[in-house]
């Protein structure tokens, strides 16, 4: 029994500074998981609240003070996009609730003077895969279902414009974002809500064949790979449709339910190719909509969160705010 106990403890999956996975199934996390409470922020305006979905599922809410600006007829207040946004992590890192979200988020829509929708999933290994596309899912449903001016959270009744209402997210959450489209086309939301656009930052696929971007660091990709395994244990592998959406078998890229895309880029991010090679399949595929790619030279992947106030970060927001306010 001791050799067992031993055995137990063998780390099956780590990633220095981030998080630790043991054979028994115990995890530790050691950056991303410390929540901030929601508030106003002083500088921007910005009001933010959490609201329970499910029992499994949160979300936190940003809302933009009041333009000074009205609409010409009869002073009416203009109505704000909707971006229901998913963080990034690998699907097993961070929470939507911690610092370095919060404080982007809230950043962002400043910027795009949006409703912002950041959604709290349930994070593997704990939680293996598909859980987060699950919860994620779960969450849109919710968002829907104010789309007649109807529902339980008046932000979203009163405040958002459903003929604006975009799905996106960093990573792991443009991954989850595009599994969302993809799912609202086969699956359609309720009450007649429509995704307008899908931004796509970074997004987080892998795939059997090598591309030029991951020979820049084949350590990491090694590594990526393995965490993907350890996310989703049931996994066919790198080429399994839910990491790979160009892979022969994965679902047609024509059947995406939105009709515009932004790929966000940078150069030296292992990722960029697949993200590049994602937007070039969508132009072939059949699928009507349009595609935008904004990539960023000399930065690495999701460099925005380290410090979204660069000028490089501030041009990408530049771009997603444009986008979600079609």
């Amino acid at each position: 029994m001791a050799g067992s106990g031993a055995s137990d403890d063998e780390v099956i999956f780590e990633m220095a500074q981030f998080i630790r996975v043991y054979k028994s199934g115990r995890v530790e996390r050691f950056f991303g998981s410390d929540p901030v409470p929601a508030s106003t922020d002083a500088a921007t305006g910005i009001a933010s609240k959490d609201r329970a979905v499910s029992p499994d599922v949160a979300v936190r809410l940003y809302l933009p003070p009041p333009a000074k600006e009205t609409e010409a007829n009869g002073g009416s207040r203009k109505k704000l996009p909707i971006l229901v946004y998913f963080h990034g992590g690998g699907f097993c890192l961070h929470t939507a609730f911690n610092f370095v979200f919060h404080a982007y988020l809230t950043s962002l829509a400043a910027r795009a003077r949006a409703i912002v929708v950041s959604v709290e999933y349930r994070l593997a290994p704990e939680h293996p895969l598909p859980a987060a596309y699950d919860d994620s899912w779960r969450a849109l449903v919710w968002v829907a279902s104010h789309a007649t001016g109807s529902g339980e959270e008046p932000w979203l009744t009163d405040h958002g414009d459903f003929s604006r209402l975009c799905v996106g997210g960093d990573s792991a959450g443009a991954n989850i974002a595009h599994h969302m489209a993809m799912r609202a086309g086969a699956e359609p939301l309720p009450h007649g809500a429509r995704i307008s656009g899908v931004a796509l930052v970074h997004p987080y696929f892998l795939g059997a064949d090598r591309v030029t971007s991951e020979e820049t660091d084949p350590a990491l990709v090694e590594n990526v790979v393995t965490m993907w395994r350890v996310v989703c244990p049931g996994t066919s592998g790198v080429d399994d449709p839910w990491i790979n959406p160009l892979v022969a078998g994965a679902p047609g890229l024509e059947g995406l339910a939105c009709a515009r895309v932004l790929v966000c880029l940078a150069e030296k991010d292992v990722c960029r190719d697949r993200g590049r090679a994602y937007a070039e399949e969508l132009r072939a595929s059949g699928w009507a909509g349009e595609v935008e790619v904004l990539e960023v030279n000399g930065q690495g992947h999701c460099f925005h969160l380290v410090d979204f106030a660069c000028a490089d970060a501030v041009a990408q927001d530049d771009a997603i705010a444009r986008f979600v306010n079609l």
